[in-house]
């Protein structure tokens, strides 16, 4: 793996060779990782992985029609070859009125913030194995626990340089730690399973390997013995580990991608009020140490904090340059890039800013509602916004959480439940998309 210096140089002596070649215009890309990560069941060494990964890609724009190559070798003669071959391609496509660089005018011409990505070490294999085994046992000693799906921890690092032919070059590096557990709580056809993981930048960040088998444990047993819901309208209340997702679906519908296409349940909603006033979604990718921070887009530009929802209101949409172009507005530092290909729009570190209530007070005045843990399939229709999805989680009586509940769906529009949307105050930032304890009254739960 290159040092991101050295991942710079390569991508700009790539972008040499694609001018040399007759490109008018392009960009290139460097990725590369390695990872390692050790897993175990019930006290034994299950398995042990290391891999590493590196690419090189390259844009090249020629008489408006464009084309992307990719290599894995980064060698002189294998540059060469591959900025004429990417040429030549361009040659034989369509033009695409879309397609193109930003505009130079906005790239970012600062050094990159120091954003603390990198924690500039590598967990040994051995230290790694008995991160796995003390989570695993952490969990089985849970009384209740009967079964284990294996104990794992890892860690990695990566490295990603971008450079453009009209004046960005940039890059960085940043590593990552996980650790995990899953268990099985009871017996034969009653046994129930359930997991708790922690990732991050910095292998010093990680909570104690015992507090997440803990957790596991606990949630597993927790789970035992699931009673059934009656069908009606009810209150939902949404666990912070799956209301995230409720927010990954109002990401993908303000993709401006998904706004130029038509294919959105937000379209002409722009600057909408869509939620209670109550409620605000940030966007913030430069975070020290947060696990989707970046201190530039994929087309070099700067990125910053913002408000996707100010006070309830739609404040826009997420545009690389191609989706801009098509909607006659400007790219909003929302660009990604892979290893090769164009640009897609991505977010940083997004959340749904706390409430003034506890989740207990969130609750007090629900006399029958439910309490979800665990969403089920992928039954959300991203045009229409319709919502259905299998759930699980506990009963909510008299404003208090009670007994297991299973094999349940919960229903609505997604319009109506960010209409209804109310936050807890208990917000915590640990992953790259972070919620508190949500509530989302005149849900259709289906049982029994």
């Amino acid at each position: 793996m290159l040092s991101p210096n050295e991942a710079r140089e390569r991508c700009e002596a790539l972008l040499r060779r694609a001018k040399a070649a007759g490109a008018d215009a392009g960009d290139t890309v460097y990725v590369a990782s390695s990872s390692q990560s050790v897993s175990v069941r019930l006290g034994l060494l299950e398995d042990v992985e290391r891999s590493e990964s590196e690419h090189i890609g390259l844009r090249v724009f020629t008489g408006g029609a464009s084309a992307s190559i990719g290599s894995s070798d980064l060698g002189d003669a294998a540059l060469d070859e591959l900025a004429q071959r990417a040429v030549a391609m361009a040659r034989l496509a369509p033009p695409d009125a879309f397609a193109g660089l930003a505009d130079a005018a906005l790239l970012m011409h600062v050094a990159p913030a120091d954003l603390d990505l990198d924690d500039g070490g590598e967990t040994e294999p051995q230290a790694l194995r008995r991160m796995a085994e003390a989570v695993e046992a952490a969990a089985l000693a849970v009384p209740g626990v009967t079964n284990s799906n294996g104990g794992s921890a890892s860690s990695g690092r990566s490295v990603f340089a971008l450079a453009t032919s009209h004046g960005f070059a940039g890059a960085y590096s940043a590593s990552s730690h996980g650790i995990s557990a899953s268990v099985l709580a009871g017996e034969g056809s009653a046994m129930q399973r359930d997991y708790a993981y922690r990732s991050t930048r910095h292998a010093t960040d990680l909570p104690d390997a015992c507090v997440i088998g803990r957790e596991a444990g606990e949630r597993a047993t927790r789970r035992l013995n699931p009673a059934r819901m009656r069908s009606g309208p009810m209150p939902v209340v949404f666990d912070p580990r799956v209301g995230a997702s409720l927010v990954g679906h109002l990401i993908g519908a303000i993709n401006g991608a998904s706004i130029a296409r038509r294919a959105s349940f937000l379209l002409d909603r722009d600057g909408a009020q869509l939620f209670d006033s109550a409620v605000t979604i940030v966007d913030d990718p430069h975070i020290l140490r947060g696990l989707r921070s970046h201190p530039f887009d994929g087309e070099g530009l700067a990125c910053a904090s913002g408000a996707l929802v100010d006070a309830g209101r739609l404040t826009g949409w997420l545009m690389d340059s191609a989706a801009a172009r098509q909607l006659g507005r400007a790219p909003t530092g929302h660009a990604a890039r892979g290893g090769s290909g164009a640009p897609h729009v991505t977010t940083g570190n997004v959340a749904l800013l706390p409430g003034t209530l506890s989740p207990a007070a969130l609750i007090a005045d629900i006399a029958d509602g439910v309490y979800v843990t665990e969403l089920i399939g992928s039954g959300v229709n991203g045009v229409t916004g319709d919502y259905s999805r299998g759930a699980s989680g506990y009963r909510i009586t008299g404003g208090v959480i009670g007994e297991a509940v299973a094999e349940f769906t919960v229903a609505g529009n997604l319009i109506d439940m960010f209409a209804a949307l109310i936050p807890a105050d208990d917000l915590a930032r640990i992953h790259g998309i972070d919620v508190p304890t949500l509530r989302v009254d005149g849900m259709t739960v289906a049982g029994d």
